[in-house]
């Protein structure tokens, strides 16, 4: 049965995800739109400005679903004090914006907000779904505030979903792209331990995930969107060591990285064994379920 079509509106659409998913809505035959910061120079870009708390609620009039993507970089800078205030304004403001916006009623009737899988913080071999508490830390306390920023469209009887996003590998860019300059010297070995548990997630299957996000607004609230077989750090190194032809052997102590991350590095060890229940519950099927699935597509000349 063909998907109705739909206009739908994108934040952060210059980024790795936001990109890959216009690209993707386009060829099914949607109609997207992309909310810019500057000044628009095409007939698909509408600006706003969250930083002032404008947006014309006008520009979302003839749009049927938003999709919030847009939010300072997590791992980007160092968390200096002032950086963890970027990281928690830019991620609070904006959805706040949006979300009042939306709820006016002008327009959209789905929301589709990013979300992390920060939320739930270093849990050891705990199994984590969509009803696992959160944890007490920084990155936790900002997610809870991302997705209670959605209240307004939640409020107005809009449909809302929060995209909790695990660790995402692309061909190019993302976080794959450290793990394979180091991988190609052959000191690509494991983090710390290498004991601690990677929700990981193909590119492909993000831009597949938010597109089902988009196209059935049954699914609200939290949704994991990881690959249904989480692997421990160690694994995902010797897979990429295997596939480069390179040993992955020597840990990187953690000292060293506490060193080169600062407080980030606690959350770069963190162990979090979170799984897709959601939408395993909702018939969604991963492209790239387990590791030697996303290895061959990482790794295909296709």
């Amino acid at each position: 049965m063909p998907t109705p079509r739909q206009r739908v509106a994108i934040t952060g659409s210059s980024g790795l995800i936001g990109g890959a998913l216009s690209r993707s809505l386009r060829e099914r035959g949607h109609d997207v739109l992309h909310l810019v910061r500057r000044e628009p120079t095409a007939a698909h870009e509408r600006r706003w400005n969250p930083e002032s708390g404008h947006l014309t609620p006008g520009h979302l009039a003839d749009v049927d679903t938003v999709v919030h993507l847009a939010g300072a970089g997590v791992g980007d800078h160092r968390w200096t004090p002032e950086y963890k205030a970027t990281i928690h304004a830019s991620r609070v403001d904006g959805t706040d914006l949006i979300s009042r916006v939306v709820a006016e009623g002008a327009g959209p009737t789905r929301l589709v907000s990013a979300s992390a899988i920060g939320i739930y913080g270093d849990r050891g071999d705990e199994i984590l779904t969509e009803q696992s508490l959160g944890a007490a830390t920084f990155l936790a306390n900002v997610v809870r505030d991302w997705e209670g920023a959605t209240t307004p469209a939640q409020d107005a009887g809009i449909p809302v979903a929060h995209a909790r996003t695990g660790i995402v590998l692309t061909r190019t860019g993302g976080a794959l792209t450290p793990m394979l300059r180091v991988g190609r010297l052959g000191i690509g070995g494991p983090l710390g331990s290498g004991r601690q548990w990677m929700p990981w997630v193909t590119l492909a299957d993000v831009v597949a995930a938010y597109t089902r996000l988009i196209e059935d607004d049954s699914i609200t609230g939290p949704v994991n969107l990881t690959a249904p077989h989480p692997v421990r750090q160690r694994d995902l190194a010797r897979a990429l060591g295997k596939r480069l032809h390179r040993p992955a052997v020597l840990p990187t102590p953690r000292a060293a990285i506490r060193l080169a991350l600062g407080e980030f590095a606690e959350e770069a060890l963190a162990s979090a064994r979170v799984v897709p229940d959601r939408l395993l519950r909702a018939g969604f099927e991963h492209a790239h379920p387990r590791l030697d699935d996303a290895m061959d597509w990482l790794f295909s000349r296709t």
